[in-house]
This record gives structure tokens, sequence and C-alpha cells, in this order.
């Protein structure tokens, strides 16, 4: 199956479980265009079709609760119960229980393609080793979170370097127009459910945000409360797209339980209601983009703990510390890279293929 008749297919089976914003999903099909990481980032549906094929030594390793989508851009900042920034993923929207090794090879091609876009100046062996070097290293030790106060003096400079000056960051979620539409109650509910005061007079807004997710219904609600700004996010939700490519049985959406799983400093902000994932927005509490790191960068070192929150999130699935130790033990040693070659050459083929349509 061809990327573009993958893609119908896709799309139709998404639009069966929620509404389809149809210009957002136009504004996806342009992004897909333009370079070959936004690709990568929009088209998961594609990687969980032919990855088995791509690397079929890789699909009888011991499954977890996995990310799914894992890339470079699927981490960021939020801050937890006792107001301390936390780092990792932050993202779980295609959560599904997928072998181990799914997410390290997703990742790993994300730096690859990153590498050859010229946006990470590292070697790719080098980033492979880097990621499992992390990975395994926080197997071993049992894993993790990741708070950027007193430990991690370096990634926090690289995190605080992107967050967003608060003028500029509100007044661009404040500028956008009023949701003229009716607002689906799912998503009302979501919003009022993390709101301090029910009572607050709020703005509802749609936001386009994301590629992965584009097309599918985000409302923001912005407010002013005690002195400033405040804002909350409810997006649609569908089973992972592992569903619709025969990869999972169960229609069951799993980000509630990867977040209690894992381990982590939870943003208590960020909490599923029915279909609808609500969070905080704030200007610290975001994704961090390949466009945010600051020039001077230990690549390798940032690698590495990608690798190692990969882990945080590996050990929340019960037994599986030993398991993934004993298959990868067995792994040769350029597996990886070998696996995320393989994939890289696939996604450039879908990406031409994708351009000439």
């Amino acid at each position: 199956m061809k990327i573009g008749r993958a893609t119908r297919k896709y799309e139709e089976w998404l639009g069966r479980r929620l509404r389809i914003v149809e210009p957002d999903l136009r504004l996806k099909h342009e992004k897909m265009k333009a370079d070959a990481f936004q690709f990568f980032r929009a088209t998961f549906y594609r990687w969980i079709q032919v990855w088995p094929e791509a690397c079929p030594a890789l699909q009888k390793c011991p499954r977890v609760l996995a990310v799914g989508d894992l890339h470079l851009e699927n981490f960021g900042t939020w801050r937890d119960a006792e107001g301390r920034l936390a780092w990792g993923v932050n993202d779980f929207d295609e959560t599904c229980v997928l072998p181990w090794t799914n997410d390290l090879v997703r990742l790993a091609t994300s730096a690859c393609v990153a590498i050859d876009l010229e946006h990470l100046a590292l070697g790719k062996k080098a980033a492979c080793e880097a990621i499992l070097e992390g990975y395994r290293d926080s197997l071993e030790e049992g894993g993790r979170p990741v708070v950027l106060g007193e430990h991690h003096h370096w990634l926090r400079e690289i995190a605080t370097s992107s967050l967003r000056d608060p003028a500029p960051y509100w007044k661009k979620l404040s500028s956008l127009p009023g949701f003229k539409g009716k607002i689906p109650k799912g998503a009302r509910k979501a919003l009022e459910s993390l709101l301090p005061d029910r009572e607050l007079e709020v703005r509802i807004s749609h936001r386009v945000a994301g590629l992965g997710s584009l097309g599918r219904e985000r409302f923001v609600a912005v407010a002013d409360w005690h002195g400033g700004k405040i804002a909350r996010e409810a997006k649609a939700l569908a089973p992972s797209v592992a569903v619709w490519a025969d990869a999972a049985k169960s229609e069951k959406i799993h980000y509630e339980e990867i977040l209690a799983s894992s381990i982590r400093c939870r943003d208590p902000f960020v909490r599923l209601r029915g279909r609808w994932i609500a969070r905080r927005l704030a200007p610290d509490c975001s994704r961090i983009e390949l466009s945010d790191l600051p020039r001077k960068r230990d690549e390798s070192r940032l690698l590495r703990e990608m690798g190692r929150e990969t882990a945080n999130v590996h050990l929340g699935t019960p037994g599986a510390r030993e398991k993934i130790l004993r298959d990868l033990s067995q792994r040769p040693a350029r597996w990886l890279h070998d696996a995320s070659a393989a994939m890289v050459s696939v996604l450039f083929g879908d990406w031409k293929d994708w351009r000439s349509l």
C-alpha cells in the first residue's frame, strides 16, 4: 500500500472515531511536504504499518506499554505538584502495547533524519549509541524522574533556553479568535475540570498545533486570574493508530495508565476526561522543538537522557526490566543503527512519493 492510499485509509478510520477539522487536516498535508522531519512526525500511522516488515527481527521482543509515536520533539517541560520544573516525554496520544524496540528505533530514526537535515551535528552511529547507552543505564539503575532542580544542571540550561517569553506567549494565545461554533460537551467539561474556579469567565478558541494530531479538535480556554493569564487545553483523543494497523486489538485509550505507571514526577494538570486529554498551557509547560535548542549543546548527552527517559516509561510495565535487559544482551552491536537506517530509507521513499501527489 502506497503512502497516499495509507493516508486516506487511516483518515477514514480516524474520522469514524472523532470529528475531523478539515482545514487543519489540509494544513497537515502541506506540512508533510515541507521536509522529511515534519513528514516523520505527522505519519506514525505509516510507521506502525511498515516497521514490522522493515525490521522483522525486532517484532518478537518483550512487549511494554510504549509511547508509540516517540521522536526528538516529543520531550518537554512541566511543573509538578511541588512547582518543580520537570522534563520528559510529554505526549502519549498513541500509547499502546508494543515491542520495547519500537520506541528505541523510532527515537533513533528521528535523530538520523535530523542529522540528514543538519538539525543535529553528531554522527548517526554516535546518536544511536548515545540513545542506547542511556536506555540501558536507566534500566540497570531502575530509572529516575528528571527534575531540573539540584540535578541535571546542563539539561536545565537547555530546557530553560527554550522557555517562551511570557509576554508574547500570552499575547499569541489571547489573540486567537473566539470559537463561534458549538463546543463539544466533553471538551467543555474537560476544560472546566482544570480551572481554579468554574465560574471564571473564559474565552474559548480553536487552537492549531502539533503535527501527528493536526486535524483533531483542540480547544483552549484563556482567562485572567489573580493578576495574570491562565490557559487550559482540551484535545480530542482516539484509540492508538496501532489498532488501525492491526498491531493492537483493543481500542482502549492508555493515556492515563502510562502516566500513572511511568517513573516520573507527574504534571497534576494533565488529565484524561472521556475522549479528551486536558492540560495546562503555560510558557514553561511546553514541548521543546529542535529549533528551540541553544547553539551550544551536548547533543550526545541530550540523546542519552532521552534514552533514559524512554526507559523510565518502559519500566512502568511490570516485569519489563529483567525481560528487556535479557533481550538487549542478545542483540548484535549495531542493531539499533541498522534498524534506524532501514526505517530512514523507508521514510524518505514515502516522503518522495507524498511530495509527488
